[in-house]
């Protein structure tokens, strides 16, 4: 399916333009902000203020580089201003509503209701969103030592990058544009209207039905959300699973959940066309079996993945090769095909994660001024979806083991086994460690829980530290954490240690002490 350019916001303008977006503006895009004349050469310019770039010009000034940084939106890039800070306000919300309304459960007479306020929802969000943007903001990083530079930066040559006029020479640079939603080619989808992530996050008032378009990580939380929230909502994908990349069983548990809150879920399912009519949007849709039918719906949520933004930068002047699809072609040390420019963060990367970004943007710095050679592909990445139970994830997937060769042994406990997920009554889920068969290296891991994304941090630094899931079996943990499932995932590896041979010589150990 073909993506096509959505146009990007207005520079500096967050709507609604409240208090609290206007602290946000006056952060990350001040107004009435004079760029600095340029420094005669720059050690470091980099082109984008997201994570990557944020991390890389800060960590870049704090080694006594000379930084120029970017920037012709707003700083803090998609996860202070659509990703990651609005997304998980807003779910922490629609958690608070169901736990409510789930409250009888646990003995709690709430009355079953959890109204949600969605205008005070949205507020909460934009008030957090607004304090949590001074870490990112132009004046901070003014007073780190960086050059911030607000307008449409662009390459005039190998060695330069214009911005609004002014022309910054530099030894390196980065570019850390970023990504933005992919917006798939529908007939009628642009005329109808739709929001995306970018969007999505300046409604004040609820979409009474909500269409999901993609069940991807993004399609997914905002689905449950929105659902807690009180939309209806329908969920479209392509595929025959949702998080298609994902263990199935764990998808399987998220599709039972979403079923049970009253989600409509469509699999094996494609949008042909969307019309207006009625005051209404109207989403024609196929399965793969031919079967056609239409949904009526207030609003269209696009979460169809994500493209990198590299149109506009003058990349070809600077004989850095890339793709549309794909972003900057770089080597396993972040390099371009113009050795003085890196890539760091979504523009570039396979896995688009705010905390990938940071680790992109360390080795880049290192590379790009130190003479490093960090390889991203060293790199050790967990992630996780924030659904309900969330799905987190780290290392390989067992599919992708067998897909190597790489014989594996798959240890799993369920939550409905550890004390503490039965008293929380958070039963659903389990912990899946993969090793290499006949040993104890992690090779991957996934966790499904309520708070799977803190746990899979303990698997992480497990691999990265070259620590063997028998190790694991021997750290004690807390009594009681839902985190024990780890632990007791690890001791059904060493219980497959425990052979008949060595069964025979420890009895015979007792037999002889006793």
């Amino acid at each position: 399916m073909e993506a096509i350019r959505k146009p990007v916001p207005a520079a500096g303008r967050v709507f609604p333009q409240d208090r609290h977006n206007l602290e946000l503006v006056a952060n990350v895009r001040p107004h009435g902000w004079e760029n600095p004349d340029p420094a005669p050469r720059y050690n470091m310019v980099v082109l984008g203020a997201g994570t990557a770039g944020l991390v890389t010009a800060a960590g870049s000034a704090g080694l006594g580089a000379r930084v120029a940084l970017v920037e012709r939106h707003l700083m803090g890039g998609d996860c202070l201003n659509v990703g990651c800070v609005p997304s998980k306000s807003l779910i922490r919300s629609s958690r608070v509503s169901f736990d409510i309304r789930s409250a009888d459960r646990y003995g709690v007479r709430s009355g079953g209701n959890g109204a949600v306020d969605f205008p005070a929802v949205m507020e909460r969000m934009r008030r957090l969103r607004a304090g949590i943007s001074g870490h990112d903001s132009a004046e901070r990083f003014r007073s780190l030592g960086v050059d911030v530079f607000f307008g449409d930066g662009r390459f005039a040559g190998p060695d330069t990058i214009e911005v609004e006029g002014k022309a910054l020479r530099f030894s390196k640079a980065v570019i850390a544009t970023g990504a933005r939603a992919a917006v798939p080619s529908v007939h009628g989808l642009a005329d109808a209207g739709f929001v995306t992530n970018e969007t999505v996050f300046s409604l004040t008032e609820l979409p009474p039905r909500l269409l999901v378009f993609g069940a991807g990580p993004l399609g997914c939380e905002l689905a449950q959300a929105f659902r807690r929230f009180g939309s209806e909502v329908t969920l479209i994908e392509r595929g025959p699973q949702f998080l298609a990349r994902e263990d199935p069983d764990a998808a399987a548990l998220l599709h039972a959940a979403f079923l049970a809150e009253g989600i409509e879920v469509r699999l094996n399912t494609a949008v042909t066309s969307v019309s207006v009519a009625g005051g209404e949007k109207r989403v024609h849709l196929r399965d793969n079996e031919g079967s056609e039918d239409t949904v009526p719906v207030d609003e269209i949520l696009i979460g169809a993945g994500r493209v990198p933004n590299v149109e506009g930068l003058g990349l070809e002047t600077a004989g850095v090769r890339y793709d549309a699809a794909g972003g900057i072609a770089v080597d396993d040390f972040l390099r371009s095909t113009n050795p003085r420019v890196y890539a760091a963060g979504d523009v570039c990367l396979r896995h688009k994660f705010t905390h990938t970004a940071d680790a992109a943007a360390r080795i880049a710095i290192q590379n790009a001024l130190f003479l490093g050679q960090k390889k991203v592909s060293a790199l050790t990445v967990p992630w996780c979806t924030y659904t309900d139970p969330e799905i987190a994830h780290v290392g390989m997937y067992e599919r992708e083991a067998r897909e190597r060769g790489i014989a594996v042994d798959t240890f799993e406990k369920k939550m409905s086994g550890v004390d503490r997920a039965v008293v929380d009554g958070e039963e659903e889920g389990f912990v899946k460690i993969h090793v290499r068969k006949g040993g104890d290296k992690i090779l991957g891991a996934t966790i499904v829980a309520r708070h799977a994304g803190e746990m899979i941090n303990e698997i992480s630094l497990a691999i990265v530290g070259g620590i063997g899931l028998g190790a694991l079996a021997n750290v004690i943990h807390s009594y009681p954490t839902q985190a024990e499932a780890i632990r007791q995932a690890a001791e059904a590896y060493n219980r497959t240690r425990l052979t008949p041979f060595v069964k025979k010589i420890l009895g015979g150990w007792l037999e002889l002490t006793k």
